[in-house]
């Protein structure tokens, strides 16, 4: 794999700024829960099959195919997803320490955008950093809401997916390194 081309943006972007507006009514309607978790998993699964499973969807926002390795990777940082939630916010549950498990469930999704770099670019990674550094804030200073953390987390959502689905045009990482081209390697193997 010499690079990496990120076709689906468009799609990204649509996901991103839905699942922003579902973590904003989620906060809104949080009540006991702080953020209201029936709100949160609807709206999340409902946006998901809208959105990334929707074939229709999909092939109007694409603007090229995804790899092999791409759809390895999406596989890979979901299965990362919910092993961090149950890593990071599970040991909260049985406490139902509501703060602590918003907080590993939103570190969580945080890290999985890390992998997401080989599916939409560097995007990702600035995601996943404002995120995560969004997170620790929450962590270190317990007197900030959680439901501030919420609504900070959604608006980046939103506007990174707003970028993405507006603004952002496909794009390809090339990976340079002193690798031998493929001729060379044919010949020498």
């Amino acid at each position: 794999m010499d690079k990496l081309e990120f076709n689906n943006k468009k799609q990204c972007g649509l996901w991103l700024m839905l699942v922003g507006v579902v973590i904003v009514l989620s906060d809104i309607f949080g009540g006991d829960f702080l953020i209201n978790p029936i709100v949160f998993l609807a709206g999340y699964y409902i946006c998901f099959f809208s959105v990334n499973v929707n074939k229709k969807v999909r092939k109007k926002l694409s603007q090229g195919p995804l790899s092999k390795f791409q759809i390895k990777m999406i596989y890979v940082s979901l299965i990362m997803l919910f092993v961090l939630m149950f890593c990071i916010a599970g040991p909260f549950i049985p406490g139902w320490n509501w703060r602590l498990i918003w907080l590993g469930v939103f570190l969580a999704t945080a890290i999985h955008f890390i992998p997401w770099f080989t599916i939409h670019g560097f995007s990702m990674l600035a995601l996943a950093m404002v995120d995560i550094i969004v997170c620790i804030i929450g962590y270190a200073f317990p007197e900030v809401s959680i439901k501030v953390i919420g609504y900070v987390d959604a608006i980046t959502k939103i506007i990174l997916g707003t970028y993405l689905f507006f603004l952002s045009k496909p794009s390809a990482f090339v990976f340079r390194g002193k690798a031998k081209d493929k001729e060379q390697l044919c010949k020498e193997g």
